[in-house]
């Protein structure tokens, strides 16, 4: 498994939790609005082993109630499955931040009882996932996360990064309509963190948030934002 970085102490990662955040390298998306573009290209940075992060976990596990693992990507990692049984060992729990693309593979840790708390980022409506996500992807994949994730076998969140580039009224109440039924969704205001992997990406002003907001209510009462 790759590790690219570590978090010592987050009180806004995981809800409700004092937790770490472990940040995986790589991913099968190329989001031009993506902020941890060193960590989704796997160029720079010191990695950390395995041992190294179950280490310090394991000086925590009396201050931290849990660990949010994050990426990049984390299911497109091998010995993910392994790593989480260390963390669940440890009396952690797990939240994961996943772009829902390997839906049997979330599935399958979430049965297992390996995760805790899902965050998938639903990146756009269905129109317009290619283009958001910045290659070639499998819709149908990514709607079978969804409908896992609307079963409630595990507590969710779907989450949207909101662009100007990338998104409008449009596009907003289709992925809303779509998502129909979810318990959360939160729209996030994209933030330039300068390490993006389009720089010419460009974000919205919060009048246009909460006018998008507005459409999401119509199919999600409990949709709110992030970031504003």
């Amino acid at each position: 498994m790759k590790i690219g970085g570590l978090m010592n102490l987050t009180l806004l990662d995981y809800p409700d939790k004092v937790a770490c955040t472990v940040f995986t390298v790589g991913c099968n998306f190329r989001c031009p609005f993506c902020h941890n573009n060193s960590l989704v290209l796997g160029n720079g940075g010191r990695r950390l082993a395995v041992n190294e992060v179950l280490g310090f976990l394991e000086k925590r596990k009396n201050v931290l109630d849990g660990v949010c693992l994050t990426g990049g990507e984390p299911l497109i990692q091998q010995g993910v499955e392994e790593f989480l049984l260390d963390v669940k060992r440890l009396g952690y729990s797990v939240k994961l931040d996943t772009n829902g693309a390997f839906p049997d593979r979330l599935r399958e840790l979430a049965e297992k009882g390996l995760v805790d708390y899902v965050a998938m980022d639903v990146k756009n409506s269905k129109e317009r996932y290619e283009e958001t996500v910045g290659c070639k992807t499998d819709i149908q994949a990514i709607c079978r996360s969804v409908e896992f994730l609307k079963s409630g076998k595990v507590e969710y969140e779907f989450r949207t990064t909101v662009t100007g580039n990338h998104h409008d009224e449009i596009s907003i109440g289709n992925m809303s309509r779509w998502l129909a039924g979810a318990s959360k969704l939160y729209l996030q205001k994209f933030v330039n963190s300068g390490d993006l992997i389009d720089p010419n990406t460009v974000g919205c002003s919060d009048e246009t948030m909460r006018r998008y907001l507005e459409i999401a209510k119509k199919y999600l009462p409990n949709a709110e934002l992030r970031g504003i």
